[in-house]
């Protein structure tokens, strides 16, 4: 594996990410993390994200927002990838448009002659509007895949033009609770109309899950895509 990107949004105990946490995952051997809607959830971020450029936030906040939405980066074997994170707006919190923001980023870099890979990270809620990122960046990008929902999703596969893609990586948890949230707090949320108990992670058994990308040297199309589960509860893949 050349070149390694998680979405750390949730991994402050489901709520940001902290400095010490990055750290864990860069000596881990992670390259790359991207964020989302819980980007600014511990407040410490904001100051850190400034001055680590491998620490990625949605490319289409504000201007003048921390940090930076994409970057370029160095692979193992010698190569270059361009990492960059949108956020959708159904049913999320209101932001420029994702889908002008990418664009803007892919006029500077072109896939197969600036940078070996592209990878998209869209972070939205409606899985229509990720596959209509999917298909808008088609042969344009290495790989689209999907953040935010916690749920794997099924439909990994090289798009028409050579664009790897698949609606949802799914969260790294247990899976016995509700999209990483124990059970019961989550279950009063729904059929009690009172303020309730804080979410606390779930903390059993975990399932890791990913998505495996093989792209061919010279175009930096997709030319193996693969889900990843392995542990906890969900049924493993091989790859």
């Amino acid at each position: 594996i050349d070149f390694v990107i998680v979405n750390g949004e949730n991994a402050a105990h489901g709520f940001g990410i902290t400095a010490k946490i990055c750290q864990e995952f860069f000596d881990a051997g992670i390259d790359v993390i991207t964020l989302g809607n819980h980007s600014w959830d511990q407040r410490e971020i904001m100051n850190y994200i400034r001055e680590e450029p491998r620490l990625l936030r949605p490319l289409n906040y504000p201007e003048n927002t921390p940090g930076e939405g994409s970057a370029k980066f160095e692979t193992r074997s010698g190569g270059s990838v361009l990492v960059a994170q949108v956020m959708g707006r159904l049913f999320m919190e209101p932001l420029d448009d994702p889908f002008a923001a990418v664009e803007k980023c892919l006029r500077m870099m072109t896939l197969g002659e600036d940078v070996n890979c592209i990878v998209v990270d869209v972070h939205a809620e409606a899985t229509s509007e990720k596959m209509a990122m999917g298909h808008y960046l088609d042969g344009r990008t290495s790989l689209v895949v999907g953040s935010h929902s916690h749920v794997p999703t099924a439909d990994a596969q090289i798009l028409p033009g050579g664009t790897g893609y698949q609606t949802d990586a799914g969260m790294c948890g247990d899976y016995n609770s509700v999209i990483g949230m124990k059970k019961e707090s989550a279950i009063n949320r729904f059929i009690k109309k009172l303020p309730g108990d804080r979410l606390e992670p779930a903390e059993k058994e975990a399932t890791v899950c990913a998505v495996f990308l093989e792209t061919d040297d010279h175009t930096g199309r997709a030319v193996r895509i693969s889900p990843i589960r392995a542990g906890g509860r969900l049924d493993p893949t091989e790859y």
